[in-house]
């Protein structure tokens, strides 16, 4: 009998690994990340529960559904690629 491998199948996991007033870190893919509040703060005034129910929103990014926060795996890896900035609309002084 052959065994075959399952080497080449990609994890397909998330959680919160802890959580504390600057941050939350995360596994993500078997890579943690640490997630600053400063970076998403969305996150920063969310009850536990809703924090810690996050998972992956297709194999590239994920979401904490009863929030309405997405995150690219990518802007974990490079957060410097992802900066936070607002633009404002000519509407916004009306």
């Amino acid at each position: 009998m052959e065994m075959t491998s399952n080497s080449n199948l990609q994890p397909t996991s998330v959680s919160v690994l802890m959580i504390n007033a600057q941050g939350m870190m995360l596994s993500v893919l078997e890579q943690d990340y640490f997630v600053s509040y400063n970076r998403v703060p969305w996150l920063r005034d969310a009850r536990i529960s809703s924090a810690l129910n996050v998972r992956m929103a297709g194999p590239n990014a994920i979401e904490w559904p009863e929030l309405d926060i997405d995150l690219e795996i990518d802007s974990l890896k490079h957060p410097e690629r992802y900066p936070l900035a607002m633009k404002h609309s000519p509407l916004d002084a009306i």
